[in-house]
C-alpha cells in the first residue's frame, strides 16, 4: 500500500541549495525578515507536518507539508560576524517558503 509521500514526494534533497522566498505576508509568520531572499542549503528533511503558520488563518484543514532544516554560514548574514567561517545558522522551515535556484543556462 502506498503512503501520502508516494504521492507527494519531497521537493528538495539534503545538500541541494534554495532560496529562501521574499514574500510578506500579513499576519505572523515563523520565517525571519533577515532570512527572506537568502540562499541556504537543505540540512535534513524533516518530514510532513502541519503547518501552523496556515493552520492558524484556517487556510491549512490539517493537511500536511514538507518540513526541513536549512543552513546558512553566519558570514553570509552577518558583515560584522568575527567567528570561524564554519559558523551556521539553522532554522526549521516549510516547503512553501523555498524556491529553487535558477540556473544559467548558456
Amino acid at each position: 500500500m502506498k503512503s501520502a509521500t508516494d504521492y507527494n514526494p519531497a521537493t528538495y534533497t539534503v545538500g541541494e541549495q534554495v532560496r529562501i522566498a521574499m514574500k510578506f505576508p500579513v499576519g505572523h509568520y515563523r520565517v525571519p525578515m533577515y532570512m527572506r531572499g537568502r540562499t541556504v542549503t537543505i540540512s535534513k528533511n524533516l518530514g510532513r507536518h502541519i503547518n501552523p503558520e496556515e493552520e492558524a488563518f484556517g487556510r491549512n484543514a490539517g493537511n500536511e507539508s514538507w518540513y526541513y532544516m536549512v543552513r546558512i554560514p553566519q558570514t553570509e548574514l552577518w558583515q560584522e560576524y568575527n567567528g570561524p567561517d564554519t559558523d551556521m545558522l539553522e532554522i526549521e522551515i516549510f516547503e512553501n517558503w523555498l524556491e529553487p535556484i535558477k540556473k544559467d543556462i548558456t
